[in-house]
């Protein structure tokens, strides 16, 4: 797979394209396409062109760029962008802007990141189908009677209608690997800490992380090295080891991939033979393959969402329409429009997560669920230790199935909260992954692999991904005839 970022670069080093062309073909193909994705929830024009305008200035002098200064991207409508309404897709923010940017975003800016819009995602990054945004979900690009995913849907539905280069999600529990996974992309959740959540709109502070939904995974590389920066407005911030984009040509002869089997129950027989058969093209690239077990991923689920939703429960209580965001128009006193107005502002699975959030963190219940939840973290993270030290990174699934039919959240929302069952261990670990296509099924919808490595192995997964999509690029990838074509 060639990356897009380097190549649209190359074409404005090369004054083959102003970026002003460049961005006013991205807006009118978002003007066209957007109505049957919903991929944005907020386009952006007037600051992308005053962006594209700076750029063409800078090549106009002979400056040189950065590699993604002048790219096209987005950001999912969590991520705080000063002067631009930021809503979490949520009622209870419709109106929201904020008076700082976001961390990442800061970065980009600095960089001419041109932002094309705030994209899609479930409220509050809130379910796995973007079903829940306040806005209407966005849509499949490979079949928009399917979901895009959840919950950075919006971010994967652009990239992947070729309606924006890249663009930056954050994964909680899987929301940059699921969509990605259904959208035939790849989605990168970085190690926690090496990217900064500072002006990420909290979900779940321990796990939220942000990462990059891409074409291919340089552009992921590219996109995780300019934005692993160590930042001292985020306590939990370390920033990146290793410049990931200088490691993706290395052999991966010798290496040891993991299989453990619990990754591979329950899971659907397509899903499970396309990553089969992309483990024996790490076999033909000289790599070993190990069995290993870790028992205690059966303990992830309910871990995560007792720990999610606990933390959910904190994080949102500051929405009470008193300093920002919605208020009730008609109340008696404080506790009545504080009580109105999560009530008519928050959406249903908001609700839903904070009232179990708050369950489990009540004095009756806090040592039955949230302890023992804390507990049961404390031994997947032993567990995942001691599976590296039998292996280099582990392969599964991403999702146990390919994309599903639109509502199919409202007929089946168990069936739906499992489809995070092979995303949310690496969360609760705080370790990296990556998604990488590695197939369809009999509808033409995308697979999606997982790869996972140890804390801050972020150049090593990606490296593993970047063989095997080099590997199989002529068999296995397919390009969408949808949006831009430069």
């Amino acid at each position: 797979m060639m990356s897009k970022i380097t190549y649209i670069g190359k074409l404005l080093r090369d004054k083959e394209i102003s970026c002003t062309e460049l961005t006013e073909k991205y807006i009118k193909s978002i003007e066209a396409e957007n109505k049957k994705l919903n991929a944005y929830v907020n386009i952006t024009a007037e600051t992308a062109m005053k962006t594209a305008k700076n750029v063409d200035e800078k090549i106009s002098r002979g400056e040189i760029l950065l590699p993604l200064e002048g790219i096209p991207m987005t950001l999912k409508d969590n991520i705080s962008t000063k002067n631009i309404e930021t809503t979490c897709c949520s009622n209870i923010l419709k109106g929201y802007v904020p008076i700082y940017d976001a961390t990442v975003w800061d970065i980009l800016k600095n960089q001419n990141a041109v932002l094309l819009g705030k994209a899609n995602m479930d409220e509050f990054a809130m379910g796995s189908s973007c079903e829940t945004s306040c806005f209407g979900g966005a849509l499949n690009p490979y079949s928009t009677n399917h979901v895009a995913g959840g919950s950075s849907g919006g971010a994967a539905a652009a990239v992947g209608g070729n309606i924006a280069v890249y663009g930056l999600g954050s994964d909680t529990g899987g929301s940059v690997r699921q969509p990605a996974s259904f959208c035939g992309l790849v989605g990168l959740k970085p190690t926690y800490g090496t990217v900064s959540r500072y002006g990420l709109i909290a979900y779940a502070s321990s796990l939220d992380q942000i990462g990059p939904i891409t074409s291919s995974v340089e552009d992921a590389a590219i996109v995780y090295d300019a934005i692993s920066l160590y930042d001292i407005n985020d306590a939990t911030s370390q920033g990146s080891k290793t410049k990931t984009t200088n490691t993706l040509k290395n052999s991966i002869k010798g290496m040891k991939i993991g299989i453990a089997k619990e990754y591979f129950e329950g899971i659907r027989d397509d899903v499970r033979e396309s990553v089969e058969s992309a483990v024996k093209v790490y076999e033909s690239l000289g790599a070993e393959v190990v069995s290993i077990s870790i028992p205690q991923l059966k303990h992830a689920l309910p871990v995560y969402y007792i720990l999610a939703c606990a933390e959910a429960s904190s994080n949102l209580g500051r929405y009470d329409g008193i300093r920002y965001g919605y208020r009730t128009p008609s109340y008696n006193d404080i506790n009545d429009m504080i009580c109105k107005t999560r009530s008519e502002g928050f959406g249903k699975e908001v609700k839903k997560r904070i009232m179990l959030g708050t369950y489990v963190l009540s004095a009756g219940y806090y040592d039955a669920y949230y302890k023992k939840a804390q507990q049961l973290r404390g031994a997947l993270v032993n567990a995942f230790k001691d599976a590296f030290k039998k292996c280099d990174v582990i392969v599964s699934p991403t999702v146990p199935m390919t994309a599903f039919e639109l509502n199919f959240t409202q007929k089946d929302p168990i069936e739906t909260y499992m489809t995070d069952i092979l995303t949310v261990p690496v969360n609760i670990a705080g370790l990296p992954a990556v998604s990488v296509p590695c197939g369809f099924d009999n509808k033409g919808l995308p697979i999606g692999m997982q790869i996972i490595g140890n804390s801050f192995d972020d150049a090593k997964i990606l490296n593993a991904a970047y063989q095997y999509e080099q590997a199989v690029k002529n068999h296995t990838f397919k390009e969408l005839e949808t949006g831009v074509r430069l």
